[in-house]
């Protein structure tokens, strides 16, 4: 593994320019946050050594590097999902590579179904916690030492400097910013009515099937997070008809214009204490 991370890094330190500080992992039908890269170098998942091809609906597959509010950064357009038939190794590879490439901030968005009727199709709701009911976990196995202990403390999985840089900013801004718990599952099938109530019962107000295995690697590399969900369907514990995923992608690209508003800000924040 060390040594297939290394090809990766020597390869992608050929391509880049920079130390990149931020890392971005972009979810279902929130691609328009990747126009906002300035100097944008794309390169293909396919074209990276070490990257596993990205096969969800609407998930580009591309590596960017540039610069938003003037900070070096990487994106991913498209993540790697356990039920795409990856292993968590592979999902969260490329976790790993911002890290040994100087990422020291992450921020993690999906598409979330609402557990809670407060939080709409096209709200947005910054994580203050999750619940794994995935079955496993990505740091299962020997430990990498070189990145972190064994057993890493998840007290504090999303950051509350950048939470509160977020929070400040959607009030002043009059956006509205719903916190809440994220349930991560594996899918690919959505989830059912019964299900739904027994993650509400547990305290979660959004589910979906992403986001916990990146976040655990960050933790476990030292990374701050801030992960935020947009709300693309209520549970069909409010109604009962089927979910589409153009439903699904038309509700993120809703809520994505607020969303690039946020992430913009704290960008612009960090580049304010890092120079």
């Amino acid at each position: 593994m060390i040594s297939k991370m290394n090809e990766t890094v020597h390869y992608l330190k050929s391509k880049i320019p920079f130390e990149p500080q931020i890392g971005i992992i972009l979810g279902t039908g929130l691609n328009d946050l990747a126009a906002a890269v300035e100097q944008s170098i794309e390169i293909p998942y396919e074209e990276i050594p070490g990257f596993v091809k990205s096969t969800a609906p609407s998930h580009q597959g591309k590596l960017i590097a540039g610069y938003i509010s003037d900070m070096p950064l990487l994106m991913l357009q498209g993540r790697f999902h356990f039920y795409e038939g990856y292993n968590m190794q592979e999902v969260t590879y490329p976790i790993r590579i911002f890290k040994l490439l100087g990422v020291k901030y992450l921020f993690v968005t999906n598409a979330a179904g609402s557990l809670n009727p407060a939080m709409k199709p096209g709200s947005l709701v910054m994580l203050s916690d999750h619940i794994n009911m995935m079955g496993t976990n990505p740091l299962i196995g020997l430990n990498m030492d070189d990145f972190g202990e064994r057993f890493p403390s998840m007290h504090e999985p999303y950051s509350l400097i950048l939470q509160d840089i977020a929070r400040s900013f959607s009030k002043s801004n009059n956006i509205d910013l719903y916190e809440g718990v994220y349930c991560a599952v594996t899918g690919p099938s959505l989830e059912t009515k019964a299900e739904c109530k027994l993650f509400a019962s547990l305290g979660a107000d959004l589910v979906g099937m992403s986001t916990v295995p990146e976040v655990i690697v960050a933790k476990h590399s030292n990374m701050d997070v801030l992960a935020i969900s947009v709300v693309t369907n209520l549970s069909n514990i409010f109604h009962s008809e089927a979910h589409s995923q153009e439903e699904i992608r038309d509700n993120a690209k809703k809520a994505s214009v607020n969303l690039i508003k946020i992430i913009k800000n704290i960008l612009y924040e960090l580049y304010q204490k890092e120079k």
